[in-house]
């Protein structure tokens, strides 16, 4: 039986020895922060407090260990724990996690230690060049070709009595289309019934087309976006050819077309077309960069709805390029660009530890984003608790939101960092201020910008007592 010992246990190692925990084999884990051995043990893993670069400390487990992993998140901690690792146990094969902050010595040192060395920038390219080997990039060109082949116009049908995220996303598809020389236009049955879509419509001068049932349609190729079969939800010909089919809704049978993006798991169809948009690297008018917007607010409530970092992403490209005047006559939106920027960061900083999120934003320019972010946030999937956090005027505001009836939010930030600033609140809904000027002093040795100190200290706080 394969015996492992995983020598440091930051927010990477703990995701490895997570995944280890469930192979077959022993496990053994050493860490030299108590709080977080105490949290392994908890969660049934054997686990000992150890300085993992004192290869004394690393020798004196039980049975020697056939895989050694070195997974602290800090470089220089990890090429001193190969070291020992390596002085240990000679004949064990020693995986190292490059860590963050790497010097070309720590790299060179781990290289010449480790038989296998995890490099986080190297992880991310690859993951890029698979996701443009086939994803995006493959959905991209697949999509290039289908409007290749249409001869005459595309009519681009939503479904009946079309919403803002329907009516966007034809506008969004006939605006690729006709990028590559092809006419399209926007059609939809029955009506545009509610005050705000009709607004929508008027007010960004969308070209959208009526048609009645049983009218005469001459078009050289079919697009369905928002809906994925003809004479369903849209009264087309059920027996119509389809060349294009873009929706987030499951299908409900089999759909046949050229081309078909189907993505259940996204907000709205809206954010599709803006990865279009970006991956063809068009310029788009403010109308329909408003509109699309707009598709996406409205069909997550306000992003507030089975929404994903996609979702977000898309909306945060936007905001720049959308007329935010406009939106505001169309409705009163409760988000404003700053909290929508503020979300955007909040995704892309993440870090989850089960159904915890916690998040540093960097500066901020108006600490209520937060409260927004973190309320925002509780939506995603899978997550219970949200903890967002960025500074301003000398100050660090943190705000978090939860949804699991295990957890006192009030408590967990009294605390953590009640010994450093104020912090409080309810089980489900609570905050903490914090001097941006006690970090001079943690943080004088360290070669870390303002951001990621703040980052160090104020996440490992948050965890390791939510943990506890």
């Amino acid at each position: 039986m394969v015996s492992r010992l995983v020598l440091g246990c930051g927010a990477t190692g703990h995701a490895v020895v997570e995944a280890l925990a469930e192979r077959r084999g022993d496990l053994f884990v050493l860490d030299g922060d108590e709080s977080r051995v105490e949290s392994l043990r908890n969660e049934k893993i054997a686990a000992e407090v150890r300085d993992v670069t004192d290869a004394d400390a690393v020798r004196s487990v039980e049975r020697d260990p056939d895989v050694v992993v070195v997974a602290s998140d800090d470089a220089g901690v990890n090429r001193l724990a190969a070291t020992a690792a390596r002085d240990a146990y000679p004949d064990a094969e020693l995986v190292a996690f490059l860590g963050y902050g790497a010097t070309s010595d720590d790299r060179d040192a781990l290289a010449s230690l480790a038989d296998r060395v995890v490099d986080p920038g190297h992880a991310v390219l690859e993951h890029l060049d698979e996701v443009a080997a086939s994803g995006s990039s493959a959905k991209l060109q697949a999509l290039r070709g289908t409007l290749a082949g249409v001869s005459g116009t595309l009519g681009v049908f939503t479904h009946d009595n079309p919403d803002p995220d329907a009516i966007a996303a034809g506008v969004g598809l006939a605006r690729i289309a006709e990028e590559f020389g092809v006419d399209a236009e926007v059609c939809y049955f029955g009506d545009i019934s509610h005050q705000e879509n009709r607004a929508f419509v008027n007010l960004l001068e969308l070209d959208v087309r009526n048609v009645a049932p049983g009218e005469d349609l001459d078009f050289g190729a079919i697009a369905l976006v928002d809906h994925s079969a003809p004479g369903v939800n849209d009264q087309l010909p059920p027996d119509t050819d389809v060349d294009i089919v873009v929706d987030h809704h499951p299908e409900k049978a089999e759909v046949r077309a050229d081309f078909v993006d189907i993505r259940e798991g996204l907000g709205a169809s809206s954010t599709i077309l803006v990865e279009y948009v970006r991956g063809f690297g068009l310029d788009i008018d403010e109308s329909v960069a408003t509109a699309l917007l707009y598709g996406i607010r409205v069909d997550t409530k306000d992003f507030a709805r089975e929404i994903t970092t996609d979702d977000f992403e898309a909306g945060a490209w936007l905001v720049p390029r959308a007329d935010t005047d406009v939106l505001e006559r169309i409705e009163s939106p409760s988000m404003s660009a700053d909290t929508l920027d503020t979300i955007a960061r909040a995704i892309r900083n993440r870090e989850l530890d089960g159904s915890v999120l916690a998040s540093c934003v960097g500066a901020i320019a108006d600490r209520d984003t937060l409260a927004q972010a973190a309320d925002r946030l509780l939506a995603m999937r899978g997550v219970t608790v949200t903890f967002v956090y960025g500074y301003t005027d000398g100050t660090i505001y943190a705000s978090a939101r939860s949804r699991s009836s295990d957890v006192d939010l009030g408590e967990v930030l009294r605390t953590a960092f009640g010994d450093l600033g104020s912090a409080g609140g309810h089980a489900d809904m609570a905050g903490a201020q914090l001097p941006l000027g006690l970090f001079d002093e943690v943080g004088a040795d360290a070669e870390h910008t303002l951001t990621e100190m703040v980052e160090d200290v104020v996440a490992t706080r948050f965890f390791e007592e939510i943990r506890g």
